[in-house]
């Protein structure tokens, strides 16, 4: 079977190269980072012994992408200052998770791409890395990975998994289709795992019935409460500042917006702009490539543009936000979060496009009322809780979204109210980076360093 999946996966690979060719001349992506991930190449700092001169093994941490680097930010500076004579390496598929790990984890003694899971590749990243332990940021399954960490002796444990209803769907559809011939090889794949510490009891019990061993599920909670607040950077603070000159407001944040789904935010936005005239709307695109498709969405709609590309904060005190402008573009990665900051509301993108939603941790700790659409499947137990304790709203289509802005508009203290229950909710749930830690040094044990 093993031989089967792998041979499968390369047949994708070869009939999906000529996209990945194409989009990479265009776009200068993926080409750069496959003698990477097929172990030909590392970088130089990966094998390069600690300045302490440890010889200990490594802790590797695995996140997939930006949403996966920064919610295990808090549990790599805490495994790096428990243990100080490990080295810590961090590995993510993206490019834009590349990015925001080596920008967010300057602590990480190395940062490089995720091997492609075939057994050469993967055989030639253990051997670089020399882990101690790997930690696997969700529930991203590698059969090839598994099966060569534990021929090695390396313990794998998964952290703030999870598996929606949705993805619990379509493995039991995948099972029922293969009349029980992947029922066991799902088994043994997961049976290679150390330990998974999922999000809620909902996710350990989908993942128990999918083949896990119940004795090596735990739930530990959702790391993506542990967040720090991020603290006041030059874009915020420049942005609070030109806001109270021009006196601006009301400032709607639309997060994480996907593609084809700007249309429906500028949509809502004109809903507010009847009553608001003043309203300013930062728009804040998913992923890089629909950067420049949003700047044409919005300038076909006839409003005015800022772009953050074209803003040059050097402290020379000249740039200004101009009285006519309607949108600010957020086209750069990681300066969202702060930007929640000068929000008096939001919207959480690939929620009104069958996106599966975003965290709405984020302006939730700055005491905002996340406002998000039907598709929240892969947020589904945190979005419930927070409709259940009156802390979000949750629309169905852009005109309940623009009424949901005008709404709280209308009622300061309503949204205020709401606002300080969110926060409270993120306050309450915080404590899982602790719980994975306990269960962590039962398997990565103390560091060596300490008495």
């Amino acid at each position: 079977m093993y031989a089967f999946y792998s041979l499968l996966t390369a047949a994708g690979v070869l009939l999906l190269s000529p996209y990945f060719l194409v989009r990479g001349l265009i776009q200068r992506k993926y080409l750069s980072n496959i003698p990477e991930r097929l172990g030909w190449r590392f970088p130089p700092e990966l094998r390069t012994e600690s300045s302490l001169g440890s010889t200990e093994k490594s802790i590797w941490i695995h996140a997939v992408s930006v949403g996966e680097v920064l919610a295990v930010l808090p549990l790599a500076q805490q495994l790096k200052q428990r243990y100080p004579l490990r080295r810590l390496v961090i590995s993510t598929t993206t490019l834009t998770g590349q990015k925001i790990a080596r920008e967010r984890m300057p602590f990480a003694d190395a940062v490089f791409y995720f091997p492609l899971d075939w057994r050469g590749p993967v055989r030639r990243a253990l051997g670089a890395v020399r882990a101690a332990a790997v930690i696997i940021v969700e529930t991203e399954i590698w059969p090839n990975f598994l099966r060569e960490c534990r021929r090695e002796g390396v313990p794998v444990i998964f952290v703030n998994g999870r598996l929606s209803e949705r993805s619990f769907r379509g493995y039991r559809r995948a099972l029922s289709y293969s009349a029980g011939a992947l029922a066991g090889f799902l088994k043994k794949v997961l049976g290679d795992a150390t330990l998974f510490l999922m999000q809620s009891k909902e996710d350990a019990s989908r993942l128990i019935a999918l083949g896990a061993p119940a004795e090596q599920v735990h739930v530990t909670g959702n790391l993506k409460y542990d967040l720090a607040e991020p603290g006041e950077g030059p874009l915020a603070a420049w942005f609070g500042a030109e806001l109270a000159k021009g006196n601006r407001r009301p400032v709607v944040v639309a997060g994480s917006v996907l593609a084809n789904e700007e249309v429906a935010v500028l949509q809502a936005f004109t809903e507010v702009e009847r009553e608001f005239p003043r309203a300013l709307l930062i728009l804040a695109p998913r992923k890089p490539e629909q950067f420049d498709r949003a700047a044409a969405i919005v300038a076909g709609s006839g409003r005015k543009l800022l772009r953050r590309r074209d803003l040059a904060l050097n402290g020379a005190g000249k740039a200004a936000l101009p009285d006519e402008v309607d949108v600010f573009l957020l086209d750069s990665l990681g300066e969202l979060a702060e930007m929640y900051r000068v929000a008096d509301a939001v919207f959480i993108g690939g929620s009104l496009v069958p996106g599966g939603g975003h965290n709405i941790l984020e302006p939730a700790a700055f005491g905002k009322v996340p406002i998000y659409g039907p598709s929240m499947e892969n947020f589904r137990e945190m979005s419930g809780k927070f409709l259940a304790a009156g802390a979000a709203i949750q629309v169905k289509s852009p005109e309940g979204l623009g009424a949901a802005w005008g709404s709280l508009f209308r009622d300061p203290e309503r949204a205020e109210r709401m606002g300080a229950c969110a926060r409270e909710l993120v306050d309450r749930n915080r404590g899982a980076t602790e719980r994975v830690l306990e269960q962590l040094q039962q398997v990565v044990g103390p560091d060596r360093g300490e008495r």
